[in-house]
């Protein structure tokens, strides 16, 4: 039996489990008050702050760091890598306690992971972070050579849930395509082709169908004429493209649900929206069902929107049953994911893979 201590470090929580093998025994969302969190200017700043609810966490749940086969925490904004478990190195604590590639709460899983595994004399590890990045080399044409097309998605809930449908059609993952869409404030709509995530949109930056909270992609140059119209900052535009886009922008609410209440009360402007929403997700799955020449297994939907089986859920099926059989796991149990991961490892079903290498492989591709 296998022991695995699960971080997840969220902007304004810290989401931890204990797992043995596939059961979670424990599991505890410590919510942390956002006076508190402003104290600190940066980020890393919250490391001690966040480790001391860590060690309470255990000691209420009657656990000690030496309990633990291994430890592993949410992968933050690194360089972009193939997807796996890695072990966290010294390469990437440095660039993540430095915010090399951004900074985001995520960047402290794998740093509060490696202090608690030295302790107990185990590993640490990290599996699928954002920034997994598999795309073909023309799926990162942009269409000018000063853009390029990023990978940075829901990868984590993405490769379990496409592991997870591989397994009710009875093939492996490596075996199948599939198209998975991940639906929640941000949504990612990725091309799984034999393992490989060919293509996806950056659901970071607002690429792709519009989201709860996000834009989407815009008519570009009316965007332009916007930026270049005097009357706002570089901050404004930016926080209309992510934060008050989406949903936030044209009904006053990031929340699905509401939208569903409203819509079931008569709101047709509601109605209108979120079904354009679906319009553009369903858009979005015929654009991957191309990149993957049609050859597709399944379609999965997940996220939190996912549980919508009035609206959301029949309306896609609607569009797009005729590409492939529609396959729902609605949320995103990131934290079962990051077990899975590494319980993989640690029964010798898949090795871990090493950060720095990768990195180091990523560095000279990008150099030649």
């Amino acid at each position: 039996m296998f022991r695995i201590l699960v971080i997840n470090p969220g902007s304004t929580s810290t989401k931890l489990a204990i797992f043995e093998d596939e059961d979670c025994k424990v599991s505890q969302t410590i919510y942390h008050d956002a006076g508190e969190l402003s104290k600190y200017a940066h980020l890393f700043d919250q490391y001690e702050f966040r480790k001391k609810a860590l060690l309470e966490f255990l000691e209420k749940s009657g656990y000690s760091p030496n309990d633990f086969s291994a430890v592993v925490g949410r992968g933050g904004l690194i360089r972009p890598i193939p997807s796996g478990t890695y072990e966290v190195d010294e390469t990437m604590l440095e660039e993540l306690r430095q915010a090399k590639y951004g900074e985001h709460a995520s960047n402290l899983g794998a740093v509060l992971a490696h202090e608690i595994a030295k302790l107990a004399g185990v590993k640490a590890y990290i599996v699928d972070p954002v920034v997994v990045d598999e795309m073909w080399d023309v799926a990162r044409i942009s269409g000018h050579p000063e853009f390029e097309r990023k990978s940075i998605f829901h990868a984590l809930n993405q490769k379990a849930v496409a592991r997870r449908a591989a397994a009710e059609l009875g093939k492996r993952y490596e075996d199948v395509n599939l198209i998975v869409v991940h639906m929640g404030g941000g949504i990612s709509i990725g091309a799984h082709m034999k393992g490989r995530v060919v293509d996806v949109n950056n659901a970071l930056d607002g690429d792709g169908p519009f989201t709860p909270e996000r834009s989407g992609t815009l008519p570009l140059t009316q965007l332009v004429d916007l930026c270049f119209s005097g009357k706002y900052t570089k901050e404004w535009i930016l926080k209309r493209i992510k934060g008050n886009g989406g949903l936030v922008a044209y009904l006053g609410t990031n929340s699905a649900v509401t939208v569903q209440e409203r819509i079931s009360k008569g709101d047709q402007q509601a109605e209108i929206v979120y079904r354009a929403m679906a319009f553009q997700i369903a858009k979005w799955i015929g654009k991957m069902a191309a990149a993957l020449k049609g050859e597709v297994d399944a379609i999965v939907l997940t996220g939190g929107i996912a549980y919508d089986q009035r609206y959301m859920v029949p309306w896609l099926k609607e569009y797009v049953s005729f590409i492939a059989p529609v396959l729902v796991y609605p949320g995103g149990d990131e934290e079962r994911a990051l077990a899975l991961g590494v319980l993989r490892v640690l029964k010798g079903e898949e090795k871990s893979k090493s950060y720095k290498e990768e990195a180091e492989k990523w560095q000279r591709t990008k150099s030649s």
